[in-house]
């Protein structure tokens, strides 16, 4: 099979493969999962701002959800959410190729989220979430306040 626009060879899809054309099938393998240039930003200014984390990790061990950046002793779990597969009020559309599937797919995980959320408030940590297109300044800032906020909150609980 030959590619339209270049001519390039194509490799045919699998017969399990969901992706509706092999070039949206090899679009879909490039994806990050993470060290995104937004990832990269912000945690580039979180750490101009003395703020020190781990990177990709399960808050709860336990519940099957990794944060971009995790404060344990705060306990601070950070996303850096993609507009388009977190449905990002400002910049989401529906794709037109398939767009039952990605509508589903868009829906499915915007519950998950929020059940994240739920499950690590509920284990007393604080969820940050931040758009990939927000200014990673503006994000590090208010990450730095609510990491301030919270170890006060520790420190007034632990002189008592």
């Amino acid at each position: 099979m030959r590619d339209q626009m270049t001519g390039d060879s194509v490799p045919e899809l699998p017969e399990d493969s969901w992706a509706s054309s092999p070039g949206t099938r090899r679009s879909m393998q490039s994806n990050k999962g993470r060290d995104t240039k937004p990832e990269l930003a912000l945690r580039s200014a979180a750490h101009a701002l003395g703020l020190r984390y781990y990177v990709s990790k399960r808050p709860i061990p336990a519940i099957r959800r990794t944060a971009d950046l995790v404060f344990t002793r705060a306990r601070i779990a950070v996303f850096l959410d993609g507009c388009f597969w977190h449905v990002c009020p400002d910049h989401f559309t529906v794709s037109q190729t398939n767009p039952q599937y990605w509508a589903e797919k868009a829906a499915k995980n915007r519950a998950r989220d929020r059940q994240t959320d739920r499950l690590l408030q509920e284990a007393g940590w604080a969820v940050l979430r931040v758009w990939e297109h927000e200014d990673p300044h503006q994000a590090a800032a208010r990450l730095k306040d609510l990491y301030d906020r919270r170890n006060a909150t520790r420190r007034d609980r632990n002189a008592r």
